[in-house]
């Protein structure tokens, strides 16, 4: 499964490359993704990114609870110290509360510590979490949020949901310090 996992990453990484554009210094990448509704609401499904989410009058909640969070301190330091060895993966649910409440945070985490944008590869999942070319099966995702801490194409932790401390940037920065 490892090894399955390494694959995928490198598609996704490899997508990623070929579907970017670098602007001022940074590089964004060109969502592939798909829209679906359901019930009147708007789930993205596939390779998102940060900007489809916070610049999309639908998904008001990403602005307010980015605003409302502060970081982990330790997180931040962790983040900033090893900033160039690691990859995130993120699988979000537009469509999940908990994605609502804790995905702005993350960001402001990123944000602040100045965490490499194209370092975050962030994947939308539908209701059942699928999301394109199976990636969601192939990392086991289970529930969302699903924040994936990467080396050199190999995972080193992950934080499903809150976490086990219930702050899942303080458990994203133990898993950041205790990379060797």
């Amino acid at each position: 499964m490892q090894l399955k996992k390494i694959v995928v990453f490198a598609g996704i990484c490899v997508m990623m490359n070929a579907c970017s554009v670098q602007k001022n210094n940074v590089t964004e990448v060109t969502p592939s993704y798909k829209v679906k509704t359901e019930g009147g609401e708007k789930i993205l499904i596939g390779m998102i990114n940060r900007p489809l989410i916070e610049n999309n009058e639908t998904f008001t909640w990403f602005k307010k609870n980015y605003d409302l969070k502060t970081p982990d301190a330790a997180a931040v330091a962790a983040f900033r110290q090893h900033a160039s060895e690691f990859q995130l993966v993120v699988f979000g649910g537009t469509w999940c509360e908990d994605t609502h409440n804790l995905l702005g945070g993350f960001y402001k985490l990123t944000d602040i510590s100045g965490f490499p944008p194209e370092n975050i590869t962030l994947i939308g999942v539908d209701h059942e979490h699928r999301a394109l070319f199976d990636m969601a099966k192939v990392f086991n995702i289970t529930n969302v949020p699903t924040f994936i801490v990467m080396k050199n194409g190999k995972e080193v932790g992950r934080v499903v949901e809150y976490g086990d401390s219930g702050e899942p940037d303080k458990d994203l920065g133990k898993i950041v310090a205790s990379m060797k």
